[in-house]
């Protein structure tokens, strides 16, 4: 098994992205801290999951956004698995606008959540992983923090963000044996894009420009971040992989 013994945690760990690499990691032995802030029931249903596996499933609630928080729940995940390996900040928001439109409470939303959530997990494990000279960080970022995307500015600018926090992340750590990456999805189907209105309408335009013709899967995503977090992966660092079936060539 590529993760037998190792512990991790992942934000927006209830559904999508993050529920499919929790499944992964358990299929591959490793025990999980699910991080959720609305899903709770979703959360418990998938941590029972994982206990039918034989691992550890630790469901917490958190606003990841907020500082002490997540220095409560790091340590909660400690003192349940005895050490922490991996870290996969994945949970994310979008709240779309054109730039002349959106509003303050937006920009900062997104801005709060997805790139301040990420730094809160990060500044929480990373003396763990320095102490232990081990340790998997992956940041999931988007396509559209490469290149951009109309109406989604906040967006953008926050997923940009992490690609340069992840790079600067592992200059900072590889000296400890500290693997950080990223991944940057396409379109998934995701609870992001099932609830969206205009759901029918984001397919058919990305259909245009992804070559592979098919809308990506959560577990498309989870199987870059299993491998990113295993040691087959133990000379990799300060990388942006695209999962997004060429929609960004």
């Amino acid at each position: 098994m590529l993760l037998q013994g190792r512990n991790a945690i992942v934000t927006g760990g209830s559904q999508g992205i993050g529920a499919a690499t929790s499944i992964e990691f358990a299929k591959e032995g490793a025990n999980v801290c699910l991080i959720y802030r609305k899903h709770e029931e979703e959360a418990l249903r998938l941590a029972d999951e994982i206990r039918k596996m034989g691992r550890k499933a630790l469901p917490l609630k958190c606003n990841i956004a907020s500082f002490s928080e997540v220095e409560n729940v790091v340590q909660t995940a400690l003192k349940e698995f005895g050490r922490i390996d991996i870290l996969v900040n994945n949970a994310g928001m979008n709240w779309d606008s054109v730039s002349w439109k959106m509003t303050e409470e937006q920009w900062d939303k997104v801005i709060e959540v997805n790139l301040k959530g990420y730094f809160n997990f990060t500044r929480q494990t990373a003396p763990l992983f320095k102490d232990q000279k081990y340790g998997k960080i992956i940041n999931v970022t988007s396509i559209n923090g490469m290149r951009g995307k109309f109406g989604q500015t906040n967006y953008s600018a926050s997923k940009a963000g992490i690609i340069g926090y992840t790079k600067a992340v592992a200059k900072e750590l590889g000296a400890f044996g500290v693997n950080v990456n990223a991944v940057a999805p396409g379109l998934i189907e995701t609870s992001m894009l099932k609830d969206s209105e205009a759901r029918d309408k984001i397919i058919d335009m990305a259909m245009n420009e992804i070559v592979l013709k098919r809308v990506g899967l959560p577990e498309d995503v989870a199987n870059l971040i299993l491998f990113l977090s295993s040691d087959k992966a133990r000379h990799i660092t300060g990388e942006v992989i695209k999962v997004d079936g060429g929609q960004y060539i």
